[in-house]
């Protein structure tokens, strides 16, 4: 009878498995769903004219691709210079927030002296100060150093990125032991060429997740650039669609904003599916610690 029970009981066991796997893939679908759908409307009205946009959403494509690409690149936006910029901004400030945030979570998590945790909760606390707060003085003190106008002020405070470094620490906990280090050290090795052999090799995951946020995240800035960059040739992509969405009304084109959008998410597409493979690897240790 035990068995017969027992035996009965794996097979809920199953059954209940089953059933948690088919509710999980029914849950995956229906969110790549949502996160796709808007791709694909996005792509769409980019195909339609403005006539054709103003009369509601049509799952079918518009035949103004085409017209729609050659009337927004021969418009007044510099729209090349404003890709150039974007991409010169969010690269540099992608691997200069992830090798700095690394080499800061590096300092913490190797050394110990008096000042650790308080530096460790210190740069946690910064995390937590919005961007909105600290503008005025900002642009202020930019103003002072005669960066206004330049692409400086935009890459060099994105060397301090508390999230990153917060990120690198923990999987840093997770993955890199200290007996690793003190081989190295050991062996001859000094600080930086231990770090840059070593460590970064080891990161590599988390370092391509988190410069695929940074760059994301620094590529759809609008908020800071708008305050610094007041030339058109050197306005980045966020800026030029929002001055091509507040055109007169006689001048809006709304076939040109969804071209405008599509072609500006390109390289971020493009980044991600260079290092996606990293992802979920980078992920799931980075929220373990060891």
């Amino acid at each position: 009878m035990s068995d017969y029970n027992k035996m009965a009981g794996q097979k809920e066991n199953g059954i209940s498995l089953q059933f948690r796997r088919v509710i999980a893939y029914i849950v995956l679908l229906l969110a790549t769903f949502l996160c796709l759908f808007w791709f694909y409307v996005l792509f769409i009205n980019a195909t339609r004219s403005n006539s054709e946009l103003k009369t509601g959403f049509s799952a079918i494509p518009g035949a103004f691709l085409i017209e729609n690409w050659v009337n927004l690149k021969n418009g007044t936006l510099p729209i090349f210079n404003g890709m150039m910029n974007s991409l010169f901004i969010a690269l540099t400030t992608a691997a200069l927030s992830t090798y700095f945030s690394t080499m800061t979570a590096y300092a913490i998590h190797a050394y110990d002296f008096k000042l650790k945790k308080f530096m460790f909760t210190f740069i946690l606390m910064v995390m937590m100060i919005p961007t909105q707060v600290t503008a005025l003085g900002f642009v202020q003190l930019i103003g002072k150093m005669k960066l206004d106008d330049s692409f400086i002020p935009l890459i060099v405070p994105g060397i301090a990125a508390p999230a990153v470094f917060f990120y690198m620490k923990q999987y840093m906990d997770a993955t890199l032991p200290l007996s690793l280090i003190e081989a190295a050290r050991i062996d001859g090795a000094g600080e930086f060429r231990t770090f840059n052999q070593i460590v970064v090799p080891l990161m590599k995951p988390a370092i391509a997740v988190q410069a695929i946020f940074s760059f994301v995240a620094s590529w759809n800035n609008y908020f800071t650039p708008a305050l610094v960059l007041h030339t058109d040739t050197k306005k980045t992509l966020p800026i030029l669609i929002a001055q091509l969405r507040s055109a007169d009304w006689l001048k809006f084109d709304m076939g040109q904003v969804y071209v405008m959008i599509a072609f500006s998410i390109f390289p971020v597409i493009l980044v991600y599916l260079v290092l996606s493979r990293y992802i979920v690897g980078g992920v799931t240790l980075g929220g373990v610690k060891g």
